[in-house]
């Protein structure tokens, strides 16, 4: 089967990560067909709205560790890159409904969604500096923008996780309803919306998103570059390996000056 989903209910075109065993951790062939099932939902007139969601009991554990070591993304046009592209352009409303954990990507990607709805037990973390690395789609931008530089650099730089009443103060989540009620919540929204005029619509979204677009788009470039640099630094290389050998990382024994570039 699949590891993405899709299926369409009227004018509402629903998106699953379908790899509950793996918390929908996300790997690179998975980043591809989400970026081209945008690039289509945006071209097919019949498709009014995207709702995405998780299967099981998770919305998304970020990348999946094995592939990522595999597949490390390199600058230019990665797969996360293609995503980011395909998200940042995409004009018709994106609503997640996200349950159980949303982690690194899980928590980053949301930051693109129009419509975010929460169960009251979501986890969320950007364990990013955790691992040697740093934030990606454009997270560092957007998360200062919404909830001030102190509150991102206390979410950025300690990596640890939050719930889903910080995620809304944070302006990562819209609401956070019962665990039971997050789908259900985004299909009434999804719905709403599906009979909302469609051009007037995705011209609001435009007009909404005029201003940070640029900004956006220069972050997610900034931090592809510094992430493909950090993947492959010795600081990452004693996260990953610590990781694996279930024990903590000692990052005194990487020796990498940090010096900016």
């Amino acid at each position: 089967m699949s590891d993405i989903l899709t299926e369409r209910a009227g004018s509402i075109l629903r998106v699953t990560l379908n790899r509950p065993a793996k918390k929908n951790a996300m790997t690179s062939s998975m980043y591809v067909t989400f970026a081209e099932i945008l690039n289509d939902a945006a071209k097919d007139e019949e498709v009014r709205v995207v709702l995405w969601t998780g299967a099981g009991d998770s919305f998304s554990a970020g990348n999946d560790l094995q592939d990522f070591l595999k597949n490390p993304p390199g600058p230019g046009e990665s797969p996360q890159a293609q995503l980011a592209s395909a998200l940042l352009n995409f004009d018709k409303p994106l609503i997640a409904a996200v349950q159980g954990v949303a982690i690194g990507g899980g928590t980053t990607l949301l930051t693109h969604c129009d419509f975010v709805y929460a169960g009251a037990n979501a986890k969320f973390q950007l364990p990013f500096v955790n691992l040697g690395l740093v934030p990606e789609f454009g997270s560092s931008w957007s998360l200062p923008a919404r909830s001030g530089y102190l509150r991102a650099a206390e979410l950025i730089m300690l990596g640890q996780p939050f719930g889903a009443k910080l995620a809304v103060e944070v302006g990562l989540v819209t609401q956070v309803v019962p665990d039971a009620t997050v789908l259900d919540t985004a299909i009434e929204t999804a719905s709403k919306l599906a009979a909302k005029p469609p051009a007037a619509l995705q011209a609001c979204k435009r007009i909404l998103k005029r201003h940070s677009r640029k900004q956006l788009d220069e972050a997610i470039r900034i931090e592809n570059e510094e992430f493909a640099s950090r993947v492959r630094s010795p600081e990452a290389n004693e996260a990953f390996t610590a990781f694996l050998e279930k024990r903590a990382p000692d990052f005194k024994r990487t020796n990498e000056p940090a010096l900016a570039r």
